[in-house]
């Protein structure tokens, strides 16, 4: 890796951070990230995918290194370099399933989607739900599903989070939620 690429990778990893510790945990879109990010337990990656086959191979390697390292509890990879469009990011998510199942990992982990232009079938491009899953860049977020069902047995009305996050999302409007997103560039 040469210098340029560390100084981007640095980039990326401070942008995706920084969304990480100021939207989804400051404003408690995912009530079980806290925990994770105080106690380091979240492992983030930039891949240098250029294709999506390349994206693959960058989620099995992080799949394998989940499963022989237990005490990292999930995996952010950051792929700022393929799947940019949304539709085709969406179409990749079946390539992601088929992937879980194919190399057995289908009931270990779970992989949530995250795209700066990421759109919830039946809404608007810039409807204000959408930023419960826009992030700085595209990323694939790998869940071990024994911590996911942990922390959803232990939560009061998990199946309410959606809701509440739409909720939320929608007060605080799309205007103010493009900015927020936008200043993650900046820092």
């Amino acid at each position: 890796m040469n210098e340029s690429s560390t100084v981007t990778d640095n980039l990326h990893l401070t942008a995706v951070k920084h969304w990480l510790e100021h939207t989804v945990i400051d404003l408690n879109l995912c009530p079980f990230a806290k925990r994770e990010f105080i106690n380091k337990r979240i492992r983030f990656t930039v891949s240098d995918a250029n294709t999506a086959p390349q994206l693959l191979q960058s989620l099995q390697t992080e799949l394998s290194y989940l499963d022989q390292n237990a005490d990292t509890a999930t995996t952010l990879i950051i792929h700022p370099q393929v799947l940019q469009h949304f539709d085709d990011y969406n179409d990749f998510l079946d390539d992601v399933d088929s992937l879980l199942t194919e190399q057995d990992f289908e009931g270990h982990y779970q992989v949530a989607s995250f795209h700066p232009h990421y759109q919830f079938s039946g809404t608007e491009a810039e409807a204000a739900e959408n930023y419960t899953n826009r992030s700085p860049y595209p990323l694939l977020h790998i869940l071990r599903e024994q911590i996911v069902e942990k922390a959803l047995a232990s939560y009061p009305n998990p199946e309410q989070i959606p809701e509440r996050n739409i909720a939320l999302m929608n007060k605080m409007g799309t205007a103010t939620l493009q900015q927020q997103l936008q200043a993650y560039f900046k820092d």
